[in-house]
């Protein structure tokens, strides 16, 4: 129990602000935006913040990214601290089986048409840092410093030739005045509901998008012979590919995903050009480098060998998220004290990616896994589904779900662990 009565009061009206939460979410989840697209949902941000009466609300950062800025009224020592939650949705056609379940088609996003859905939990987080701003306005006579909340956009990747994301709300000055003190943020995902999951160290990958292009000879198919096929030689490269894994350290995972294949023509050409669009994850990030040269010497010679050319691009470099064990030992005190000691656990490392790591990398502070689905811990350390529950569903699959649930744990954590930064009660030791 906290003997601060700040604490409680937070909690108060945490609880107060959870069904506009919800509600939030819900209309977020219908209405899902992709990556570089987010022009609604920055809209109900900027207009619910701008309500607040913050000391700043600053729109367009980045493309669509909001930052409020929120000055407390009490004694302090001059701390800051960045709230952070990513607002865009993916190409995924839901299968949630949700009442509040999105329709939406973008018939005009590049490579589009594309169906439309927050099938990675970016609804939560957008709602959830909406309620804390609330709760946290709400309180400004009390709060011994400052809060930032950066709602970022094209986490997932703004389309290729397109500038977004946190690096780039960097570069635009989001977090320049004031300059954070510590940055924070969570993800939901398929981990018990109300758990909190942490990992000392790369708690997500460095991640980068990758172009290849191969080019052969376009010629009529009934006569492959007078022009260069570049079909066997995309195909030869994926199963290249699969052989990578066996070039490095098995004790530093990597993997290489092609995603989406284009080609021009139809089913009677062959074509002139095929390019395969895919991601590098490397939970090491020093391993990135050598898994690329790997990447384009295999593209190359295997091309060559089919007659035909390849160029490799890589593109939109994300670092991985790492959690430096003195953040983590600053705020576990202060998350246990949110969901209980019981729900706080160590988890193994993933190939997932994150681009927060802009922000935590460069200010300090933590990065954390909100559990939100039908899950527990099992007697061997592990996961598993509750009996008659959902399961426990991944972030990108069609059926992934979020229980509502959860999202009070998540406006609570974004409170306690800004009021207590500011205070200095959550400070990592020197």
């Amino acid at each position: 129990m906290s003997s601060d009565p700040i604490h409680a009061e937070v909690d108060r009206r945490c609880a107060a602000i959870e069904p506009q939460v919800v509600r939030w979410r819900h209309h977020l989840h219908r209405n899902p935006e992709l990556p570089n697209r987010e022009a609604g949902t920055a809209g109900l941000i900027a207009d619910h913040l701008a309500s607040l009466d913050l000391d700043a609300v600053r729109t367009g950062v980045s493309g669509h990214g909001v930052v409020g800025v929120l000055r407390g009224g009490a004694p302090g020592d001059g701390r800051v601290v960045a709230l952070r939650a990513d607002i865009d949705a993916l190409p995924v056609r839901e299968e949630s089986g949700e009442s509040f379940a999105a329709t939406v088609v973008d018939e005009d996003y590049p490579g589009g048409p594309f169906p439309v859905a927050h099938a990675c939990g970016h609804d939560g987080h957008t709602a959830m840092l909406l309620g804390a701003a609330t709760v946290l306005a709400g309180l400004r006579d009390r709060l011994p410093g400052t809060v930032l909340f950066v709602f970022q956009p094209a986490e997932e990747g703004a389309p290729a030739g397109e500038k977004s994301g946190a690096k780039e709300m960097l570069a635009q000055g989001a977090c320049d005045d004031p300059v954070p003190t510590m940055a924070f943020g969570m993800h939901l995902g398929p981990l018990p509901d109300k758990h909190v999951g942490y990992r000392v160290g790369n708690q997500f990958a460095a991640s980068c998008m990758v172009r290849i292009v191969l080019t052969g000879r376009q010629v009529h198919g009934s006569t492959p012979w007078e022009g260069v096929d570049p079909v066997p030689a995309a195909g030869a490269v994926q199963v290249g590919i699969g052989q990578m894994y066996r070039q490095v350290s098995a004790f530093d995972p990597i993997t290489v995903t092609i995603g989406h294949i284009e080609d021009v023509g139809r089913f009677n050409i062959v074509p002139g050009e095929i390019t395969l669009w895919g991601t590098i994850r490397c939970v090491a990030g020093a391993g990135m480098g050598d898994v690329r040269r790997r990447l384009t010497t295999l593209a190359e010679q295997t091309a060559a060998a089919y007659g035909c050319t390849a160029s490799v691009e890589y593109l939109q470099d994300v670092p991985a998220v790492h959690n430096r064990g003195e953040w983590i030992d600053a705020v576990l005190p202060t998350v246990a004290r949110v969901v209980g000691e019981d729900a706080v656990f160590e988890t193994p490392p993933t190939l997932g990616y994150d681009d927060v790591s802009e922000f935590v990398n460069r200010f300090g502070g933590v990065y954390l896994m909100l559990g939100a689905q039908d899950g527990r811990l099992a007697d061997d350390g592990g996961l598993e589904p509750v009996p008659g529950g959902r399961g426990l569903v991944s972030n990108h699959n069609p059926r992934f779900y979020v229980d509502d649930d959860a999202l009070l744990s998540g406006v609570r954590l974004h409170c306690h662990v800004a009021y207590d930064h500011l205070t200095g009660a959550l400070l990592p030791r020197k």
